[in-house]
C-alpha cells in the first residue's frame, strides 16, 4: 500500500489532482503534551468529488505519520489505531473521526513532533494526505509521588504496586500546569497522564489517599481559587472543584468515619447547580 512512504513523499500527495476535490485536515485540541498524555486528533475529510465515497472498510484506509520535526525522523509505531468503520461519503459532505493516538506512537521523548494523516480511496487507487501539523512533547518536573497497591482477582496474591505522581510543566511557556501520572513501581511503563489544571507557581498541592487507593489533590490555581480533585487508580479524574478562599484557606482533612474531604474555603458552584431563573413572560400569573 502507499502508507509505507517517507513522510515528505506523503506529504507531496496533498497536491495531486485528487486531493484538489478531496481535503483532509487534521487538527489538535492542544499543541503540547506530556510523555504518555492523551493526543486527541480530529480528522476532517471534504468531499468535492461530485461521488459519493465508499471508506472505513479497510484497516489501512486511514494512517497516521509522525515524524520528529529536528531530523525527519519517523517516530516508531507500536500498532495502527483501529479506524475500521465502514460510511459512505456523499459529495458536498464532511467525516468527521476522532481518535486517541498516544497508545500507537513511542513518544517518550521532549522534542518537536510533526503529524500527517492520509486516506486511501479504493475506487480510484489513489492517496490524499492532510498538511502537517506541528506539536511538542514537554517534560514535567516531579513534585510529589506515592506508591499505592491495586487489589488483583486472586484473593491469595499480593496487589499490583502503582505509583501516582503530580508534576508541573510550563504549558505553552507562560502557563504552569499540574499533571498527574500514574505508572507501574518502577515508572517503566505510563498508564495514564491528566492535566489536572492551572497553577500558581507558590502552590504546594496537598495529596493524601483514602481507603480505596483514591487519590485527592488540593492545590491553589489562581490568587483566590484552588482546584480539588479525585483521581481514581487508573489516572482518571472522577471529580473535580473549585473553591474560593472564603474567611479560611481551603485544605484536606479526615472527618470522623475516615473519608478525605475538604474543609475551609468555599466550593465555587457548578453551572448545573445554580438556580434557573426564569423571564418574567415565562414566570406564571398570581392567582388572586
Amino acid at each position: 500500500m502507499k502508507f509505507f512512504l517517507p513522510y515528505l513523499a506523503i506529504a507531496l500527495l496533498a497536491f495531486s489532482a485528487s486531493a484538489q476535490i478531496i481535503t483532509v485536515e487534521i487538527k489538535l485540541d492542544q499543541d503540547q503534551f506530556l510523555p504518555g498524555e492523551t493526543l486527541p486528533v480530529t480528522v476532517r475529510v471534504v468531499n468535492n468529488s461530485g461521488q459519493t465515497l465508499h471508506l472505513g472498510a479497510d484497516a489501512d484506509w486511514l494512517r497516521f505519520n509522525i515524524v520528529s520535526a529536528d531530523n525527519n525522523s519517523a517516530v516508531i509505531k507500536n500498532s495502527e489505531p483501529p479506524v475500521i468503520e465502514p460510511f459512505d461519503l456523499e459529495s458536498s459532505h464532511v467525516a468527521t473521526k476522532h481518535l486517541d493516538l498516544a497508545p500507537y506512537f513511542q513518544l517518550k521523548h521532549a522534542g518537536r513532533y510533526r503529524v500527517v494523516a492520509g486516506i486511501h480511496i479504493n475506487e480510484w487507487n489513489s492517496d490524499v494526505a492532510s498538511k502537517p501539523v506541528d506539536f511538542d512533547i514537554i517534560d514535567g518536573a516531579e513534585i510529589w509521588s506515592q506508591d499505592f497497591g491495586v487489589p488483583t482477582a486472586e484473593t491469595n496474591r499480593p496487589p499490583e504496586v502503582r505509583k501516582y505522581i503530580l508534576e508541573q510543566a510550563n504549558y505553552l511557556r507562560k502557563q504552569l500546569r499540574l499533571y498527574v501520572l500514574v505508572s507501574n513501581q518502577s515508572r517503566t511503563s505510563i498508564y495514564k497522564v491528566n492535566a489536572i489544571g492551572p497553577m500558581v507557581s507558590f502552590s504546594q498541592p496537598e495529596a493524601q489517599l483514602d481507603k480505596a487507593s483514591y487519590l485527592h489533590v488540593l492545590y491553589q490555581s489562581g490568587a483566590q481559587s484552588f482546584i480539588y480533585s479525585i483521581i481514581n487508580p487508573d489516572g482518571a479524574i472522577t471529580q473535580q472543584d473549585v473553591y474560593d478562599l472564603v474567611d479560611t484557606r481551603p485544605r484536606l482533612s479526615v472527618n470522623d468515619k475516615g473519608d478525605i474531604i475538604v474543609v475551609g474555603g468555599a466550593r465555587r458552584p457548578k453551572p448545573g447547580e445554580l438556580p434557573v431563573v426564569k423571564a418574567p413572560d415565562e414566570v406564571p400569573a398570581t392567582v388572586k
